[in-house]
């Protein structure tokens, strides 16, 4: 354990497994404060029952609706009095569909959760971080948010859109002391991709093992930059989209 977090509360999306689950522990164990948010009622309970009452607060809703995402980040802050950190981490996949073969439901729900929830947290919270004197957002983008080929038609667009706006929130709000910067992860293992990594799936498979690192990641290993991105060890960084896939897009 550090201190590296202490006296920071943190608001965390999809925190109830994969990869949010380890940012919110990682934090945990660095001294912040969590408030953990999930659609799913058990997990997020689960995430904030094996972090302790005292110091993580549980909150489930959809963040896809300006409504939903007002409740939540208004309870957060009657909790625990104010946000520091926010890290958008919820996501979903859209089946690596091809644009013919995408219709529209999907695509406005894949933009939804992946894009526009970012927007409205952002939106929800910000304010009272730059009242605060500062702040730091983290986006969950992905390798699609780069190249193609990370998934389908929809998710790609909404990753590419991830980091747009996480370099318009820096380019807007740095001077006044909110840092946003974007993660961009790779063929990481969690809940959401195990039945994609399970498959018998030729073109997956050769996929992922032909990355230098020849393995997928772990969601730790996310946990861990950031846990960097958050904390004072990086506050020269504003606006940078950070590649860690194991070398996936090295090509």
């Amino acid at each position: 354990m550090s201190d590296k977090l202490a006296g920071k509360v943190a608001f965390i999306t999809g925190a109830g497994s994969g990869m949010g689950k380890a940012v919110a522990l990682e934090f945990a164990r660095n001294g912040a404060k969590i408030v953990a948010v999930d659609i799913n009622k058990e997990s997020v309970n689960n995430t904030c029952f094996e972090i302790g009452a005292e110091n993580a607060f549980p909150i489930d809703g959809d963040i896809s609706t300006a409504d939903s995402v007002k409740r939540m980040c208004d309870e957060a802050i009657a909790h625990f009095g104010r946000v520091d950190i926010l890290v958008n981490n919820a996501g979903i996949l859209d089946n690596y569909l091809p644009v013919t073969e995408t219709d529209e439901a999907l695509w406005d729900k894949v933009l939804n959760v992946n894009l526009k929830s970012m927007f409205l947290t952002t939106r929800a919270l910000i304010p009272q971080m730059v009242d605060g004197g500062g702040g730091v957002i983290i986006n969950v983008a992905s390798i699609a948010a780069l190249v193609a080929g990370g998934g389908g038609a929809a998710y790609t667009a909404s990753k590419h859109g991830v980091v747009g706006l996480t370099r318009q929130i820096a380019f807007d709000y740095g001077l006044k002391g909110v840092r946003a910067n974007a993660i961009c992860p790779g063929a990481v293992e969690t809940g959401m991709t195990k039945d994609i990594f399970a498959s018998d799936d030729v073109a997956v498979m050769a996929a992922v093992r032909s990355v230098p690192a020849g393995r997928y990641g772990k969601p730790e290993e996310i946990a861990k930059l950031a846990l960097y991105l958050a904390s004072e060890d990086a506050s020269f960084v504003h606006g940078a989209a950070f590649v860690i896939d194991g070398g996936w897009t090295v090509k």
